[in-house]
């Protein structure tokens, strides 16, 4: 079944894995960022006309995950399970996002249809590649060690392309538009930059990958959907892992969508809105690399529960800190996002060990269906992150574009400081339950291998 893979991946094949979600961070974090606006105010699609299509394109995504992890699952060619996807998937995602930037001179609805169809299009490409990118780190290795490796390299090229998103496109947009005297030329050609640079990078992570786990038709060829039900019934760390992806990227999606109000109208100082913003990814930079040698050292469980922790606490701190101690206000930011970045870089490296287990409990390596189930269950997280700002602040009565009242503000303060603070104890109490530590896994592992010779 298995073939034994060596114990240390070269570096060169980390940097070519991870370059895989810089790629993706590129395109698909640009499209996110900025496509609202580029509909609104550049292309001419009323903001309602594209709210409702985003949320149509979400439940889209939540149908399509599924779908795409069976696929992968059940993919067998010269490549592997999980490279050919990136290899045949890389342009088109490049062209596909070209044309979410680019403005036909259609009518009202034809330009509605177009972005209709560019916009859907480019979600499905990226989610062809992206389950089986993230799946393919169970497919390089085994050695739980060298997992945490892969994810640490992945997760600081991750952070380093939101990095070049947030500072560098809206600088890159507004050169090139100046040069071409056009907005939307200077959007495309912008896209167009980040799409080839984007599409030669995941073929650069295509042909620097090696799939060394390697699971016979036996053990994929009857993979079916209803077997996500079999794993929820038999892979208690999975489901541990999935209420834990929900509660962090909820987390990251509540304290990103209510930083711009806190800053603006709590500190009042809005020209520090990508300072703010900027502390909440820069320290990825130095603490990326240092996750290997931390998990070494306090091991996963007591990792995760000091960052998750340290999150808590600098998230709090900003309810005691006086909003004119701004020194203060970005020191407890930069606490927090230690915490934060920590736990939600490590998380990833958790989900190969539960694909082992699932197989160990099945009989059924089911990689690219698990990824599958994780993206829908983060997703669930990100929309619930969404919704939750906007409802505690209109019940304290916010109106934008205007001076706040004493509630309104209060509202701001609760939604940045103590309802984060709920959810990471939430998960904390959760991973206090994820009982697969690396003894078991050690031994899980050996019990593959065994099966396999």
């Amino acid at each position: 079944m298995v073939k034994k893979e060596p114990e240390t991946i070269r570096y060169t094949e980390k940097v070519g894995y991870a370059s895989g979600d810089l790629a993706c961070n590129l395109i698909y974090q640009t499209v996110t960022t900025y496509l609202l606006f580029f509909y609104t105010d550049v292309f001419g699609i009323s903001a309602a006309a594209a709210g409702v299509m985003f949320l149509i394109v979400r439940v889209i995504d939540a149908i399509n995950d599924p779908i795409v992890g069976l696929l992968v699952d059940r993919t067998n060619s010269k490549w592997g399970r999980f490279r050919p996807y990136l290899l045949f998937g890389a342009i088109p995602f490049a062209v596909l996002a070209i044309l979410c930037f680019t403005t036909p001179g259609f009518s009202g609805i034809g330009k509605l249809i177009y972005a209709y169809i560019t916009y859907i299009a480019l979600s499905v490409t990226y989610t062809c590649i992206n389950v089986p990118y993230g799946a393919l780190t169970s497919a390089i290795t085994r050695n739980n060690d060298q997992v945490v490796s892969l994810t640490s390299v992945r997760m600081l090229f991750a952070n380093i392309g939101g990095l070049i998103v947030s500072f560098g496109v809206p600088l890159l947009a507004d050169a090139l538009s100046n040069t071409t005297g056009k907005t939307d030329s200077g959007w495309q050609l912008t896209m167009a930059i980040m799409g080839i640079v984007g599409a030669a990078l995941l073929l650069f992570c295509f042909f620097n990958t090696k799939e060394r786990v390697q699971v016979t038709d036996a053990l994929t060829g009857k993979i079916k959907f209803t077997d996500v039900f079999e794993q929820f019934n038999v892979n208690r760390p999975l489901i541990i892992l999935c209420i834990f992806f929900i509660i962090i990227f909820g987390v990251n999606s509540i304290v990103n969508s209510v930083g711009i109000y806190y800053v603006t109208y709590n500190i009042g100082k809005p020209e520090l809105v990508k300072w703010y913003g900027l502390l909440g990814s820069l320290p990825a930079i130095i603490l990326m690399p240092l996750i290997p040698i931390l998990n070494k050292w306090l091991g996963k469980k007591m990792l995760l529960r000091l960052s998750l922790l340290c999150s808590i606490i600098g998230t709090l701190s900003l309810l005691v800190i006086p909003t004119t101690m701004v020194s203060l206000i970005l020191m407890a930011r930069f606490i927090a996002s230690v915490g934060g970045l920590i736990a939600g870089g490590f998380m990833w490296a958790l989900i190969p060990e539960t694909i082992d287990y699932g197989e160990y409990k099945t009989g059924k390596r089911m990689s690219g269906l698990i990824y599958a189930m994780i993206g829908f269950f983060f997703k669930f997280g990100m929309a619930l992150g969404g919704i939750v700002p906007g409802l505690v602040m209109q019940s304290f009565g916010y109106v934008a574009n205007q001076t706040q009242t004493a509630t309104a503000l209060h509202g701001i303060l609760l939604t940045t400081t103590v309802i984060p603070a709920i959810f990471l104890l939430l998960a904390l109490i959760d991973i206090h339950f994820y009982k697969l530590d690396e003894k078991e896994h050690e031994r899980i592992v050996a019990a593959l291998n065994t099966k396999g010779e």
